[in-house]
């Protein structure tokens, strides 16, 4: 028996992995690596190399190594790309989805926690999001994740699904040396690249009705973030009452412009960052209360801003 981690080979899959063998679940990982690393992945644990568009595959893994529940981090999750690739969104976070749950029903598995996020919100007309907010997505990449939650609420009606989707808000820092952030679109990637090729950082808006101008945004370490994907499958094998969704959030924005001071003063590089204009499909703010899962899911935020640069800053170096 075993849980199989799409997208396991992934900077939040592969931490999620790790947080469910220290707790002593087996675990089996499926990635097409197009932006994961199969060396995230612990030698111990099963590894397929597949696209969830293969149904074929994904049912002959059910069948072949007793999985009972799917924690599904695969996806394309850049909002500001997916606005110029929508059809390639669609197909890799609703197309995708929709056969992992086919290939979920016929195999005999019925929970999931799903990996779903903060731009499902858009940008709200609240100071603190929360479950009960509007959700009203403003790129293809949000709305592929509101899709994704339709999808196993309507699965929950027709076969009994048993899940739950977790809207993460922006996820950074490194629960291992060995595991880092790569994507060329995050934020600290993005900072930490210009820095070791000695440039100059950029701010994507510095015109945002925010105190500073900056995007504000609620940050979160990645090894937090893993151990509330753990209680999530372990309230599920439970069959406890769990809610179809949860913020996972810290309550509290940082700006960009924050972020920038952070890592100046943990790389010992200073810097003062250039302009540039604002990206299509990012909000000016979005923070979120994550009350109900510390209620239900161990959510607290056990790390500072000045850890989570930390620890993303030293895995970044070793990965050097």
């Amino acid at each position: 028996m075993a849980w199989l981690v799409t997208g396991g080979a992934g900077y939040i899959g592969s931490h999620v992995v790790r947080a469910f063998l220290e707790d002593g679940i087996d675990v089996v990982v499926i990635d097409d690596l197009s932006s994961g690393h199969e060396e995230f992945v612990p030698e111990s644990v099963p590894f397929i190399r597949g696209t969830l568009l293969d149904r074929e595959l994904l049912e002959s893994v059910f069948r072949a190594h007793n999985i009972t529940g799917v924690v599904h981090v695969a996806g394309f999750k850049y909002a500001g790309v997916s606005v110029k690739r929508p059809l390639h969104t669609y197909e890799q976070n609703v197309t995708a989805t929709t056969t992992l749950l086919a290939a979920m029903e016929v195999s005999g598995v019925d929970a999931v926690v799903f990996s779903s996020s903060a731009a499902v919100y858009g940008t709200p007309d609240t100071d603190l999001v929360t479950e009960a907010t509007p959700t009203k997505p403003e790129s293809p990449y949000g709305e592929t994740k509101l899709i994704g939650e339709w999808l196993l609420r309507d699965q929950e009606i027709a076969v009994g699904l048993r899940h739950t989707s977790l809207r993460y808000f922006n996820v950074v820092g490194s629960g291992a040396p060995d595991l880092f952030d790569s994507s060329p679109h995050n934020l600290f990637p993005m900072v930490f690249d210009a820095l070791t090729a000695g440039k100059t950082p950029r701010i994507n808006g510095n015109d945002y009705p925010t105190p500073d101008g900056t995007c504000v945004r609620d940050y979160i370490h990645v090894a937090d973030l893993a151990l509330s994907h753990l209680a999530a499958a372990k309230r599920l094998d439970a069959h406890a009452p769990i809610e179809p969704v949860y913020n996972l959030g810290s309550g509290e924005g940082v700006s960009v412009s924050e972020i920038m001071t952070a890592i100046a003063q943990e790389t010992g590089i200073e810097f003062t960052p250039e302009y540039g204009p604002r990206r299509q499909g990012d909000p000016a703010r979005i923070v979120a209360s994550g009350e109900l899962a510390a209620r239900d899911l161990d959510w607290r935020m056990r790390h500072s801003l000045t850890e989570m640069v930390s620890s993303a800053w030293a895995a970044r170096q070793a990965a050097s």
